[in-house]
């Protein structure tokens, strides 16, 4: 079984590529308010959420991105440390939701610290819901994810085969598919997780 979100592109590339900002700080740290942003105009695309995305949604471009980014950034600022606890991204995104108003979504964390089998059922149960799920890597023993390290990225789709389970991670204006029980499991005692987007009732 094979399911995949629909997507956008921005300037003829798969979401937002953060190597893209001009700021050298959100060039080098922006990962996290990237998947913040990358998920609002989702949200606001393909979920009718209005109130996430104030700009024209039929064509998502650069100038309208970045000047949405700028809003989004005070409350995931880039630190030397980075947003290396899922608390900092639920916090100031949620303080966020709360400053305009969209009560409609909140956020709660799950914890790299779980099991794979509990991480597949939560992976699944997120993108059938039509939500896209923002995971931070940390450190990571495989070499394979050497570009995903300190890094946040998202999911938005997943394949099973009955042996392995894909994931599909969207990060630099791109996606690939991996083997999401070789990402969740990163030989390291640290480790990040996945933030849940939640629609209130």
């Amino acid at each position: 079984m094979k399911k995949e979100l629909d997507y956008f592109y921005i300037d003829g590339k798969y979401g937002w590529n953060q190597e893209d900002f001009k700021n050298l700080w959100m060039n080098k740290g922006g990962c996290a308010c990237v998947t913040a942003c990358d998920s609002f105009v989702y949200m606001r695309k393909y979920l009718g959420k209005d109130n996430l995305y104030p700009y024209h949604i039929e064509n998502v471009n650069s100038l309208d991105y970045v000047d949405f980014s700028n809003d989004v950034k005070p409350y995931l600022r880039p630190r030397w440390t980075g947003i290396d606890r899922l608390e900092i991204y639920v916090d100031g995104i949620s303080d966020f939701l709360e400053d305009i108003d969209e009560h409609s979504i909140s956020l709660s964390e799950f914890s790299g610290d779980n099991d794979i089998e509990d991480a597949v059922k939560i992976v699944k149960s997120q993108i059938d819901k039509k939500m896209p799920i923002p995971m931070l890597v940390l450190m990571h023993k495989n070499p394979k994810f050497k570009d995903f390290v300190w890094h946040w990225f998202l999911l938005t789709g997943y394949e099973e085969d009955g042996k392995k389970f894909m994931v599909k991670v969207v990060s630099y204006g791109s996606y690939r598919w991996f083997d999401f029980k070789e990402l969740w499991n990163t030989g390291h005692k640290r480790k990040g997780g996945l933030i849940l987007f939640n629609e209130n009732n």
